[in-house]
């Protein structure tokens, strides 16, 4: 490898850079625990649907249906993750009002199976090495989180990655 494509794969590596693009990660840790307050209280609102359809159709199906009551919770949140991380805009309804998008280490948009993964490597690190697991983010330049780390992936405010010769006015 000669150097000129040795140091175009090392500046590649990222795609975002907290150095040359800081716009992109600021503020991004608190947006980020305002999605998900936002997000937990969709999933939850998304429960009872979801609730009085399994009773429904546990009263077709004699109580057959009743057992889906003990996985109905991640099954709505791992499909609400899948498909609103996973989606078009790379970001669940709380990102988007938050102004967030996440993206893939070399700046792909999300897709299901990746959203999916992401939100099940953030449930078992939280549940297995508590939350103080997050403060994680508090050391890395880009304010990954580890499953972020692990998966990577990268959360961005939206505006500057969309518009980025336009200042935000605050």
């Amino acid at each position: 490898m000669t150097d000129r494509t040795a140091q175009a794969a090392r500046s590649d590596r990222f795609a975002y850079d907290p150095d040359t693009q800081p716009e992109l990660f600021d503020g991004v840790l608190s947006k980020r625990l305002i999605a998900f307050l936002i997000d937990a209280v969709l999933i939850v609102a998304l429960m009872i649907p979801a609730a009085l359809i399994v009773f429904v159709l546990g009263i077709v199906t004699l109580g057959l249906a009743w057992f889906l009551y003990p996985v109905l919770f991640a099954v709505v949140a791992i499909g609400y993750v899948g498909l609103t991380l996973g989606g078009p805009s790379s970001a669940t309804v709380g990102m988007r009002m938050s102004g967030l998008e996440m993206r893939t280490w070399s700046g792909a948009p999300m897709f299901f199976l990746l959203a999916v993964m992401h939100a099940l490597v953030f449930w078992f690190s939280v549940g297995l090495l508590t939350p103080l697991i997050l403060l994680v983010g508090l050391f890395t330049k880009r304010r990954q989180l580890l499953q972020d780390l692990l998966l990577g992936t990268v959360v961005v405010n939206f505006w500057p990655l969309h518009h980025p010769s336009r200042q935000v006015v605050a």
